[in-house]
């Protein structure tokens, strides 16, 4: 047990609520400091911890306090700026419900109570040492009030507009199939003044199509159904049920409207910094840029553009769980879109990457490659969210604008595509054979892997030639990595010596960020997927046999695959023809080794049998 005199840190774990917060105070030997204490919030509630604060400071004069917060709600906003006030020796960290959630549920399982919950944090904040969270700017508090209030405004819409879809079902049911849009304006318009079936049919045709945005045909087709409508209710109540929705619905869209004039005022009033780049990026604008920078606050949260894929959600989840309706099972690979992040951010983003899809040559390209290999429309907009994503990441951490012409995103060997033309992400023309790119990720080169070790496990090898950045040479990327297998990568690093296990499942050290001799195995390798995975928590490199030639190299995606390839000689692309190069004798042992004999070597002036 620590002396009290040499104490050098106590847990601090706040579990917030509506009208009061549990307080739990930890030591280093996860022992009790003081009692639990009940914070109400007010002024008393927020003084008794402030004493309590203070006592212990008398008690350990030495003693440095760690403060974790849950975040849940908007509760703890008020006792955040209080305690940042307080002339204490303090590190405060706001952590994420769902992860403080895990870790009771960890180290309490049999218990959720404001007790278990509260000495959870505490023990985290005194045992992880979690860092500090930054102080968010008074700009700042204000930008995240107003997208708070405006997300729940665009839920609030959205309940009355089914609502109104509802009634609508037994008052005019026709309706819902002359129009895609029940809150459109001249659709409201029409059903304040004439709000059943019944009285729509009583209505004249010319008296209709006085209703602005209202065609002719469509006034002639919504008469025509509401005389033949088979709608169950009419009569007085039924049109003042239905108006009452209809002002409902009006009353919300204005609000939204109201809400977003103060989304723009808030963003700007903001500090300048280095999130102004994100409205340089084609394809958003302020809107979309206030709500992705309230919802991110510090870019330096993410430690890499995945975290921030993963936060708001923009990729792919498989769910093939269940039968259809037919009752067949799902088919295995079976995609959605996650349901995880923001609902009000990923709507933004949404009608930023169709926007993007026009107008920026990096989305525009990675969407005419997806369309050209048969995705369907809404998976291909579901990548270019997480490219959208990744360009976010990279302009706010350079504090540098978005430059179109950073890399030839539409460039081909033969000719290049106008990144300038506009197109739909509906209507656009799948680019020709010799405009498309091939690969999975010719998008931008990568960046150089962030690793902890001072050497990696052998001295890196460098390509023997320099890449000439304007005539590049076209790699496939898939058809790359099919001509060459993990396992063979691993014997010619001398790397497969050291991994355990049988089967097609292997671990050992990671060869990107391990010392030599480093005896943990956070490396991971499946032979038969050709993947890896490191899971020591600040490396987290993670692919296919390409990215672990890149990551081992430290070379960016592209350099890597002509290395790999002049390493093992392989084709770079459909089109290339075998050239004869000097095979390196390791790689040809590799192969060898595997049972893969290595291509017969021909002169560049022979033409083989």
């Amino acid at each position: 047990m620590c002396a009290v005199s040499v104490l050098d840190r106590i847990g601090v774990g706040i579990d917030t609520a509506r009208y009061g917060h549990r307080v739990s105070f930890l030591r280093p030997d996860r022992q009790p400091a003081a009692k639990p204490l009940t914070v109400m919030e007010n002024r008393a509630g927020y003084q008794a911890l402030e004493e309590r604060l203070k006592q212990l400071r008398e008690r350990h004069p030495q003693a440095h306090f760690q403060v974790r917060i849950d975040a849940a709600g908007q509760y703890a906003v008020n006792l955040e700026q209080f305690l940042r006030s307080l002339d204490l020796p303090m590190t405060l960290s706001i952590g994420e419900p769902k992860r403080n959630k895990d870790y009771q549920k960890a180290h309490f399982p049999k218990r959720t109570t404001d007790d278990t919950e509260s000495q959870a944090m505490a023990r985290f904040a005194v045992v992880e040492l979690p860092a500090a969270t930054p102080s968010p700017s008074t700009p700042m508090v204000l930008l995240r009030e107003v997208v708070s209030r405006l997300q729940a405004q665009v839920k609030q819409t959205t309940r009355a507009i089914n609502r109104l879809h509802n009634l609508l079902a037994r008052a005019f049911p026709e309706l819902a199939t002359l129009t895609d849009d029940l809150a459109a304006g001249w659709v409201l318009r029409l059903l304040d003044k004439y709000p059943t079936a019944e009285r729509i049919a009583q209505a004249h045709r010319a008296t209709l199509e006085k209703i602005p945005y209202l065609s002719h045909e469509q006034a002639e087709a919504l008469h025509q159904a509401a005389r033949c409508s088979v709608a169950s209710l009419s009569g007085a109540v039924a049109e003042a049920l239905v108006r009452e929705l209809v002002s409902e619905v009006r009353h919300s869209q204005n609000a939204e409207k109201t809400l977003r004039q103060l989304l723009s005022s808030a963003f700007a009033a903001l500090p300048r910094s280095s999130h102004l780049q994100v409205i340089t990026i084609s394809g958003i604008g302020e809107a979309t840029a206030a709500v992705l920078v309230a919802k991110i606050v510090d870019i330096d949260r993410f430690e890499s553009p995945a975290k921030l894929v993963n936060y708001f959600g923009a990729f792919p989840e498989e769910n093939s769980s269940g039968v259809d309706k037919q009752g067949h099972p799902l088919p295995t690979g079976t995609l959605h879109m996650s349901r995880k992040g923001n609902d009000l951010v990923r709507g933004y983003l949404w009608n930023a990457t169709r926007s993007a899809i026009c107008h920026n040559p990096a989305i525009r390209a990675l969407y005419h490659r997806l369309k050209a290999k048969g995705k369907r429309g809404d998976v291909a907009i579901g990548h270019c969210m997480r490219k959208l994503l990744h360009l976010v990441f990279a302009v706010w951490k350079t504090d540098r604008p978005f430059d179109p012409e950073h890399f030839p995103w539409e460039a081909s060997a033969d000719t290049p595509l106008s990144a300038t033309t506009p197109c739909d992400p509906g209507t656009c023309a799948t680019p020709s054979a010799s405009d498309r790119a091939v690969g999975h990720k010719r998008d931008l080169p990568a960046k150089r892997v962030v690793t902890t070790a001072v050497e990696p496990t052998r001295p890196p090898v460098k390509p023997s030639t320099q890449v000439d950045t304007v005539a590049r040479p076209k790699v496939d990327f898939v058809f790359l990595r099919h001509h060459v297998t993990m396992e063979q990568v691993l014997r010619y690093l001398e790397l497969m010596s050291q991994l355990r296990g049988r089967g097609e499942q292997r671990r050992g050290p990671c060869p990107v960020h391990s010392h030599p001799g480093d005896a943990k195995r956070t490396f991971a390798v499946h032979l038969g997927k050709n993947v890896f995975q490191c899971f020591h928590a600040e490396c987290a490199v993670k692919g296919n046999v390409l990215d672990l030639w890149a990551a081992i190299h430290r070379l960016p995606l592209y350099e890597a695959a002509l290395h790999l390839a002049e390493t093992f000689q392989l084709p770079r692309n459909r089109e290339e023809e075998p050239v004869a190069r000097t095979r390196h004798p390791r790689a040809v042992a590799a192969m060898r080794s595997l049972g893969t004999p290595p291509p017969v070597q021909m002169n560049q002036g022979d033409t083989g049998s």
